[in-house]
This record gives C-alpha cells, structure tokens and sequence, in this order.
C-alpha cells in the first residue's frame, strides 16, 4: 500500500512563462533530499491544464529522471473521457510512471454511477495502478464515500486522494475501505493528522513544497507511535497550511517559494499574483517559522 507524505509539486515558469527547467529540478532534488514519500506533478497545485501536452510530459520526464527510483512519481491526469485518460496513462507509463493520480471527470457533471464506470473503464484500460482524485470545489461533483468504497473493490484502483476536508467524510471512506488493499489520502494539508487519527495513510500536500520535511515528520512520527510529536508538528505549521490557500492554489505557494529564493516562478493567466496584504502576511509567518 502507499503510505506517507507526497508533495503536489508545483511548475516553475520563467519570466517568458516557459517552463522553467533546472529551477523544476532544483525543486524536484530539494524533495528528495528532505526524504519525502513521494512526488505528485501536475494536478491543480502544478497548473496542469495552463500547459500543452508537449509541457506535461516534459515536466514528468524531468521529475522521473531527477527521482531516478528514489520515491514514487504520481502525475495528475487531469482529463474528463475515458480515451483522453487511458491515453495520458500511456504517455507517463512510457516516461517510467509506476502509479498514476485520475481526477473524477470535470466540467460534463457525471452522475455517481457514471464516474464508477468512468473510474471502472479507465482502470480496466491502465496497465498501471491509479488512484482517484476527488475534487468537488474543482469539478463541482463529489464522489460519495460509498461510491469510493465500491471502487476500492477493483484490483488496480488502489487508493484516493480525497480533496473534501470535512472529518466525518473522510473517516467514512476510511472506515468504508478498511478492509481492503486500499490508501485513503488527504489533498488537504490540514486534516493530514486528523486523518491519521482515523487510520488514514498519509496526504498529498501543497505545503511540502515549502517545509517537505515537516510533512515527512508529521507522517513519521505518528507511524513510529509518537502521536505527541505529529500533533505539536501539526499545530505548530497550522497557520502555515492555512495561508498557502489563502488565494487559488498554486498562488500563495508560488510566493511563498519565490520570498524564499527558491524557484516558483511565474503564474500562467488566468492565474495573478497574491493580494500584497496577503503578501505581507505570508512574508511575516515565513519569518516567524523560521523559513526566510
């Protein structure tokens, strides 16, 4: 099963908003070397759908070659039909993909039975385990707990990366999905711990691009049996988790990184820059916690 901490990893973009591509593996080796479970390109958190296809797979190559095996690589689909999906499947299986993340279908407003299916179809088709990514503020439908459980059930869905943040949600798909082979995943950095709590295995995390350790030992500790040591970690960043949503992902983290000398470059439009009174406040707790 996949357990731990995975960074959503931004796409650093140059002034010309070109993909950025030593800053991208600049970024890439800094996970690794925090020693993170593993590293989710693309998705919401890396702009995925402001990028041709040519870009997508370029970012993976890059990604895959700079883990060169070190940890698991699992890339956002972010596509709607089944043929579009099995179809980018292919294209980062090819790269030495292992694992892929697939978004329940956005924008044609499936009914539940229809993103099963969907999910079932895809599943069938993909020579590589997936995960499902639910997101209903981004797609507008919402995977139910009971439809989660029902795909759990096939043999190459093999976890969720949960996007809904509301605790009775989450404990349900947990307890729905205990018994089988199963990774329940947070998207949301600050239900990690409390969803450890209910016997959950980790999360895919916007704030491991600027403290991936603390996600790391947020995770680990609570594994080793230090329940103490994750929660004072979980408390202690709280403010920090918060002020990286403070505007549509990937706008604060891609300040946060650029105040801290790191690459997170530019914004793609229809994205812009962080509100300067969230600036500033970003500026002061990256301070505070000693990030600057």
């Amino acid at each position: 099963m996949l357990k731990g901490a995975y960074t959503l990893l931004i796409t650093p973009f140059k002034e010309d908003l070109s993909l950025d591509e030593k800053g991208l593996r600049l970024l890439v080796k800094r996970q690794v070397e925090a020693g993170v479970h593993g590293i989710a390109p693309l998705g919401v958190t890396g702009e995925n759908s402001l990028m041709s296809d040519r870009e997508i797979a370029r970012v993976v190559e890059i990604v895959v070659d700079e883990v060169n095996g070190k940890c698991p690589v699992i890339p956002d689909t972010c596509t709607s039909g089944v043929e579009a999906t099995v179809e980018r499947i292919r294209i980062f299986q090819k790269i030495g993909c292992k694992y892929v993340s697939v978004f329940v279908p956005y924008l044609v407003l499936p009914k539940e039975d229809g993103i099963i299916r969907f999910y079932e179809k895809v599943a069938d088709a993909s020579e590589v385990p997936i995960l499902v990514h639910n997101s209903p503020g981004r797609v507008v439908v919402n995977l139910s707990p009971q439809g989660t459980a029902k795909l759990a059930r096939h043999p190459n869905i093999i976890g969720i990366k949960e996007g809904v943040k509301l605790l009775d949600h989450l404990a349900k798909i947990v307890y729905l999905t205990r018994d089988e082979d199963f990774s329940v995943f947070t998207g949301k950095d600050t239900t990690l711990y409390p969803l450890l709590c209910f016997g959950g295995h980790g999360n895919f995390a916007v704030a491991g691009n600027v403290i991936p350790g603390v996600m790391r030992d947020i995770y680990e500790h609570y594994e080793r049996g230090d329940r103490t040591k994750a929660q004072d970690l979980h408390y202690a960043y709280f403010s920090v988790f918060e002020i990286l949503r403070a505007e549509a992902n990937p706008i604060a983290v891609k300040e946060a990184l650029n105040l801290m000398g790191l690459p997170g470059g530019m914004l793609r439009l229809p994205l812009t820059g962080l509100a300067d009174s969230k600036k500033e406040k970003l500026g002061k707790l990256l301070k505070e916690k000693g990030l600057l």
